[in-house]
């Protein structure tokens, strides 16, 4: 799906897994082919740099190339990268970086080095707005301790700050408190297991984990959730629900990539190296994207 070129957050766009050697070095080869996948099955975009992609870790190298990969793989306004940095400065630099590249867009979460106040947030993301692209905020509350509520969301808007948010708080009433305050400002969907309640809460988006290992199914569960079509996306919600639900941000990365594996998409380790799954969420998580597979879902 092609969306118009002052919106190409809109739809579902894949907080990409970085494809990693066993010396956990970046394989940009299959990071392209990658890329190139998720599109070729119905994915909007991809959003490099993210969590999924461990941009914490990289190098300024490895990480500028990363965009640069998925830029030459799809093409720019399907990539929005992450712009993350623990100061403004740096944020703005990357997102500089990213019009370079060729990109669209920007998603940037708020100052998380301390738990800044609303001031400190106002100045970061009018930093970063000055490189010139659409920002989209992110709003990870369980992460970086700093909660972007809807009366901060829609004063960042207001002053033209952001174009949308990805909202992973898992409160889905606050889909319903955004479009009261800051009606234009797009809703992405960002914690997985609250898609279908957000689809019909009227998101326009999916900055989604899962597709790295189900494109396909997660692209049909998220076009017939905004739809409106609840009977295809009840029993796909259902199915995929177990792999959707996780309370650790680590634990989802590597919930993915093993599916990644398990469906053979090489999702490689995560870097820096993690202690593995509890074993009862590893089967959990085989048993799941077993199911999946073979229900036709990969």
């Amino acid at each position: 799906m092609t969306h118009p070129q002052n919106r190409p957050w809109r739809g579902v766009l894949v907080a990409t897994a970085l494809p990693l050697r066993d010396d956990l070095s970046i394989d940009y080869d299959r990071y392209a082919e990658h890329c190139s996948w998720l599109v070729a099955n119905g994915c909007d975009g991809v959003v490099p740099n993210g969590s999924l992609g461990e941009y914490q870790v990289l190098t300024p190298e490895e990480r500028a190339r990363v965009v640069e990969t998925a830029v030459a793989a799809i093409g720019g306004e399907r990539v929005m990268p992450g712009v993350a940095a623990y100061g403004s400065a740096e944020a703005r630099r990357w997102a500089e970086q990213a019009g370079e590249a060729g990109c669209a867009s920007v998603m940037l979460l708020p100052p998380n080095a301390y738990r800044a106040d609303e001031r400190s947030v106002l100045a970061h993301y009018a930093e970063v707005a000055r490189a010139g692209l659409p920002v989209v905020a992110y709003n990870n509350p369980v992460d970086t301790k700093v909660d972007l509520v809807p009366e901060l969301l829609a004063r960042l808007h207001g002053e033209g700050h952001i174009h949308g948010v990805k909202e992973f708080s898992g409160d889905v009433r606050r889909a319903y408190r955004i479009a009261e305050l800051a009606p234009e400002l797009d809703l992405l969907i960002g914690a997985d297991d609250v898609l279908l309640e957000l689809a019909v809460a009227g998101a326009k988006g999916w900055v989604a984990g899962y597709p790295n290992a189900l494109p396909q199914a997660s692209v049909e569960l998220y076009r017939a959730a905004v739809t409106g079509d609840l009977t295809s996306a009840l029993p796909l919600y259902r199915q995929l629900h177990p792999l959707l639900r996780w309370d650790s941000k680590v634990e989802f990365v590597q919930a993915i990539k093993l599916s990644m594996d398990i469906v053979g998409r090489y999702g490689g380790p995560v870097r820096p190296p993690r202690v593995p799954l509890p074993l009862e969420q590893e089967a959990q998580v085989r048993a799941a994207t077993e199911k999946a597979v073979a229900a036709g879902l990969a």
